[in-house]
């Protein structure tokens, strides 16, 4: 495992663990995970209760660790602790942040229409950050963006390299985005700084 350096810290929390303004959206978009389940369903009631979405859509088919769906488990633990099922899309095939994204816009323009969509706020772990929007953009540029970012580490995010399992998975991302742009997998975000297009 390598051990980043301090310029590499320095992007990492300027260019990756982006903060975006918050500001009511057309969409909660849950992308799926087994791990810190409880955490995103958290995050997720918590921003339909304050009134930041009013549609949610969770993407993440069957991975190892159980025959459920990852969709399947988020959105029952969503309704459990009382968003509505009825606004609570459902995708669930994807096995990575790609499909996450491919195979849920057919089901978003199918319930609701892409083109009455114009927001979406990105809820995911901490270590992915703007990969998720930055994926997004590749196939739906149109859209706003916004992004939520959730982990279950007691070290503080800003300190994520002197963690050693934060920083495993945090460089494992990082070290995604230049190789993820260059196949045409994710596109450039935001554009014009945080909360942009």
């Amino acid at each position: 495992m390598r051990t980043p350096t301090e310029a590499e810290i320095a992007a990492i929390n300027k260019e990756h663990l982006i903060e975006t303004p918050l500001r009511p959206a057309d969409l909660l978009f849950v992308f799926g995970t087994r791990e810190g389940v409880d955490e995103r369903v958290d995050a997720a009631c918590r921003l339909w209760r304050e009134g930041y979405c009013r549609w949610a859509i969770v993407s993440g088919g069957v991975t190892p660790g159980s025959p459920r769906s990852e969709c399947e488990i988020i959105a029952t633990a969503m309704i459990a602790r009382g968003m509505p099922g009825e606004i609570i899309l459902r995708e669930d095939r994807a096995m990575n942040t790609g499909e996450n994204v491919i195979f849920s816009l057919p089901v978003i323009d199918a319930a609701l229409g892409l083109a009455n969509i114009r927001s979406v706020i990105c809820l995911g772990n901490s270590w992915t950050a703007r990969r998720y929007p930055m994926t997004l953009h590749r196939h739906w540029p149109e859209v706003e963006k916004m992004l939520v970012t959730i982990d279950s580490f007691r070290t503080p995010r800003a300190l994520w390299h002197t963690d050693a399992e934060f920083s495993r998975r945090m460089l494992s991302e990082w070290d995604k985005i230049e190789p993820y742009k260059a196949k045409g997998f994710i596109a450039e975000w935001p554009a014009g700084g945080p909360g942009g297009r």
